[in-house]
């Protein structure tokens, strides 16, 4: 039991038999010996045994450790199956609204861009003398000219983004 009970803390505090005999300044076959019960350290190795484990001598001498059980692990196992899925699907849905966005973002600087176009600038031949119509040509002037220099470069972003988003397969 007391060798059962070494090496299962041993093993449950995350150590190898080389650092636990580095600890108790042993050497490494004796550990295994006392592990495997070929021989049974005496009453002040126990107590450093169990200080370097960290655990009380009664722990080593009687009490059965339990490992931890595989259903804890399968459950662990599951969680984290469920977690990944989840992040996939979210990971797709980001993926797929960022697409639209430049799905729409192309499709709508194609039609202001085709809409400016076939207008062809009503404006110019408006009577600015009016400082109602004078405001709005001022303000259509600007929004097409402005327009006019960013619309190439929404549209090759927009398709950029197209391509970089598309799902790799």
């Amino acid at each position: 039991m007391l060798s059962e009970n070494i090496k299962t803390i041993r093993k449950s505090k995350g150590l190898s038999q080389d650092e636990l005999a580095i600890k108790l300044n042993v050497v490494r076959q004796t550990v295994s010996k006392w592990e495997r019960g070929l021989s049974v350290p005496d009453s002040e190795m126990l107590i450093s045994i169990s200080e370097a484990l960290e655990t009380p001598v009664s722990t080593l001498l009687g009490e059965n450790i339990e490992e931890p059980e595989t259903n804890e692990l399968k459950a662990i196992s599951e969680k984290l199956e469920v977690i990944n899925l989840q992040l996939a699907q979210r990971k797709e849905r980001s993926r797929k609204l960022l697409r639209w966005f430049f799905f729409i973002l192309c499709a709508v600087t194609v039609i202001i861009f085709a809409v400016i176009g076939f207008a062809g600038s009503p404006y110019l031949g408006w009577d600015f003398s009016d400082p109602e119509i004078a405001f709005a040509g001022t303000i259509l002037h600007g929004f097409e000219w402005v327009f006019v220099r960013i619309a190439p470069l929404l549209l090759i972003g927009g398709i950029i983004g197209l391509i970089m988003t598309r799902r790799k397969e």
